[in-house]
């Protein structure tokens, strides 16, 4: 049993500009759901702003996996400071970028890693948060006399139906609880005497 059935991310796009002693910080941030999500996404916003000095970023996951990086900051000074302003409000699948416009003028590291730190914070801030549930993806096959049966489990759990196939027998397509996986399993097969077929996908599934 998972420690969590959960997880806080944010709804859609956001975009915050903070200026300080002439440098430009872009935070732009948005849902992640994986490694590979995050190379189509971070590529599209290097194209788009090619002539900016850095482009830093973190991002964190629901499988705890996270990276940061300080794109030619001083160490400690950019990725970092976002992945901390990430975990301030306990956010996961979620990838926050802080492009950089030089002004001219040093900032020094402790004002540069505040900036850095202020402008996702306040991006982060202003972004509508959402709770995401674990679900895996339930398949079990029935014959037709059990379909009142399947009914009456479904309705006695917080589970989403997605979809129903008739041929010689009945697939139900269900999505269920992490945490309520060997429950609805175990009554399953208990109220159709394991007259059934049924087959889990271990993927987690935001919902």
């Amino acid at each position: 049993m998972l420690k969590k059935d959960k997880i806080l991310t944010i709804v859609g796009q956001n975009e915050n500009i903070l200026k300080e002693r002439g440098s430009q910080f872009i935070a732009q941030c948005c849902p992640l759901d994986d490694e590979k999500s995050f190379n189509k996404i971070f590529n599209e916003i290097k194209k788009k702003y090619y002539d900016a000095s850095h482009h830093c970023y973190a991002y964190r996951l629901l499988n705890e996996n996270f990276k940061y990086s300080d794109d030619g900051e001083p160490n400690g000074t950019a990725g970092l400071r976002i992945l901390n302003a990430i975990d301030h409000f306990h956010l996961q699948n979620i990838l926050v970028v802080v492009i950089r416009y030089f002004g001219g003028i040093k900032l020094g590291v402790g004002p540069l890693g505040k900036a850095y730190y202020n402008s996702a914070f306040e991006v982060l801030e202003k972004s509508k948060k959402t709770e995401k549930l674990f679900y895996n993806k339930f398949i079990v096959d029935v014959d037709f006399n059990q379909i009142s049966s399947i009914h009456r489990i479904i309705n006695n759990f917080e589970v989403k139906l997605l979809n129903t196939v008739y041929k010689e027998t009945v697939k139900f397509e269900i999505l269920v609880k992490v945490n309520d996986l060997e429950r609805f399993k175990e009554k399953l097969v208990d109220e159709l005497k394991g007259n059934l077929q049924m087959k889990i996908n271990d993927k987690i599934i935001l919902e």
